[in-house]
C-alpha cells in the first residue's frame, strides 16, 4: 500500500494477473497507505481480503473487516472441478502469536503504529486489559 515503485511494480503485476484467468487473493492487513484499488467499490474498513476467481471476473468477493472483529474466514479458488477450501487466517494467526510467544515480545504499553483511532483505541484498551496483557 506504501508509495513508491514497490507499489508500481505490484499494481502492474496485479493488472496483469486480473486481466488473466488466474484466481487472484489479496490480503490487506495493513492500516497506513493508500488502499489497493477495486472497481466500483468505495470501502472504509481498516483491512480486507479480496477474492477473484479467473472465470467469474469482473466479479470477486471483498471480506472487509476492522480491527474490533475477527478475520473472516474465504474460501481459497482452485481450478473449477475442485471443492475450494475454506481458509481461517484468524486462526493461523493466533496459532503463530501462541507458539512464537508474541505477548511476551510485544511491548502493549506503547501505542500501535499507526496509531489508532481514539474509538479503536479505547476498545483495544479494554480488550487488552481483559485478556491481563495491559
Amino acid at each position: 500500500k506504501r508509495g513508491g515503485k514497490g507499489r508500481e511494480i505490484y499494481l502492474e503485476k496485479r493488472e496483469k494477473i486480473l486481466d488473466s484467468l488466474t484466481n487472484f487473493i489479496e490480503i490487506d492487513l495493513l492500516r497506513r497507505g493508500q488502499r489497493m484499488p477495486i472497481l466500483n467499490h468505495k470501502n472504509k474498513s481498516h483491512y480486507q481480503i479480496l477474492v477473484s476467481r479467473g472465470k467469474q471476473r469482473p466479479r470477486a468477493d471483498l471480506y472487509a473487516f476492522n480491527i474490533p472483529n475477527k478475520i473472516p474466514e474465504f474460501p481459497l479458488p482452485l481450478r473449477p472441478e475442485d471443492t475450494e477450501p475454506i481458509i481461517d487466517l484468524q486462526a493461523l494467526l493466533t496459532n503463530i502469536y501462541d507458539v512464537g510467544s508474541y505477548d511476551l515480545k510485544i511491548d502493549y504499553t506503547q501505542k500501535p503504529v499507526p496509531e489508532l483511532s481514539e474509538k479503536d483505541a479505547t476498545w483495544a484498551d479494554t480488550w487488552l486489559r481483559q485478556e491481563g496483557i495491559r
